[in-house]
């Protein structure tokens, strides 16, 4: 291997390789936090990286103890913009983003609706640990 002649080009090359070997580590890690039942999605990769992307959303917004009814409506959209090629993390996205749809258009007083976010969650956790909490 030749030597780079420009040295901040080298440190660029050798900074990439090591954030992208610890993107790399931390999506492992946060697949292998999933569930491990069949609901695991089929790509390690693409579960960290979708998760990561559910865990940014979630914790965005106003306050969920403070402000539940804005929170589901703040979610509803970003949730909607995640895509996996995972089909059951994608459908257990958009179960979440529907459960919270019902809760904004109930203004959070739907038992029925409290009760879909609560599964909608748990289903979620499911695949990315920790993700709802």
């Amino acid at each position: 291997m030749k030597t780079p002649k420009d040295p901040v080009a080298a440190g660029i090359r050798g900074f990439a390789a090591i954030a992208m070997t610890v993107l790399g580590l931390a999506a492992l890690l946060t697949a292998c936090s999933s569930a491990t039942s069949a609901s695991k999605p089929a790509s390690a990769a693409t579960a960290g990286a979708t998760c990561g992307q559910v865990s940014a959303v979630l914790s965005d917004g106003p306050d969920p103890d403070a402000d539940p009814v804005g929170y589901a409506e703040a979610q509803v959209l970003p949730l909607g913009q995640i895509r996996t090629s995972d089909s059951q993390l994608r459908s257990a996205i958009a179960a979440l983003a529907r459960a919270y749809q019902s809760f904004f258009a109930s203004n959070g007083t739907s038992g029925p609706a409290k009760a879909a976010v609560a599964d909608a969650s748990k289903r979620i956790d499911s695949f990315c640990a920790g993700a709802t909490s």
